[in-house]
This record gives structure tokens, sequence and C-alpha cells, in this order.
């Protein structure tokens, strides 16, 4: 199993990194995705999730859109997997990645990776509420 702490890494060079492992049949943890950033302007940031929460549909019809941390950064590895949401490689792929926020007990002593990367310009994925 790889443990990915997602403490100030990109998201989208956490997400890219952790669907190859996926693809090559590794179980995945991403923990601290409330910590993980998106790089860019802030105020571009928000209004592009701003307007994703008033995508609703009809009131029988998606997309509907969860804004938790954990569910925003598994959504983006799905993004990155082929077939995701059919049947295939992909779907069993996502199968095996599981994001936390913050650290369960069960990965406290164990070793992580860190994808650290220092940016100027980011928001968290905590902010986007």
């Amino acid at each position: 199993m790889i443990i990915i702490d997602g403490k100030d890494a990109v998201l989208g060079r956490l997400a890219s990194y952790a669907a190859k492992e996926a693809m090559k049949g590794e179980e995945i943890a991403v923990v601290n995705c409330d910590e993980i950033i998106i790089t860019g302007n802030k105020k571009d940031i928000k209004k592009d999730f701003e307007i994703r929460k008033t995508w609703v549909g009809s009131t029988q019809k998606g997309p509907k859109n969860s804004f938790l941390p954990e569910k925003i950064v598994k959504k983006t590895i799905r993004g990155m997997l082929p077939n995701a949401r059919r049947s295939g490689r992909g779907r069993d792929a996502i199968k095996r990645i599981k994001c936390y926020v913050g650290v369960p007990k069960e990965f406290e002593g164990a070793k992580k990776i860190h994808l650290k990367e220092n940016k100027h310009k980011f928001i968290m994925v905590k902010d986007l509420r």
C-alpha cells in the first residue's frame, strides 16, 4: 500500500501520480486531503467552483457535485483514469484509491510519500467551501 501525504502537494501532480500507481495495481491512500493546494489565481479558482455548485440540472438529474475535500481529490484522480465510470481497468483502479481528511489511526506510524512543491499563488482545497 502506498500512502501519499497531501500536505502542500499540488492537486494535479498528486492525482496523476496516484492514478499511475493505481493503474499498476497498487492500493493508494491519500491522507490530509484538505491541505492539498490548487495553483493559480484564488479568485478564478473560487469563481470556477462557485459556478459548479450551481450545476444541479433538474430535480431528478445531475450533475450533483460534492465539495468535500476528499471527494474533490478523488474526482480529480478519477478524471485521470481511462474508463473510470464504465467497466475496465480504470474502474478497477478507482476502487483501489481511498482519500481521507486528516490522518487515520491506522496510517499514523506508516511511511508516507510527500509530493511537496513550493508555489506562491495557490488556494487550499478546504478553502473552496
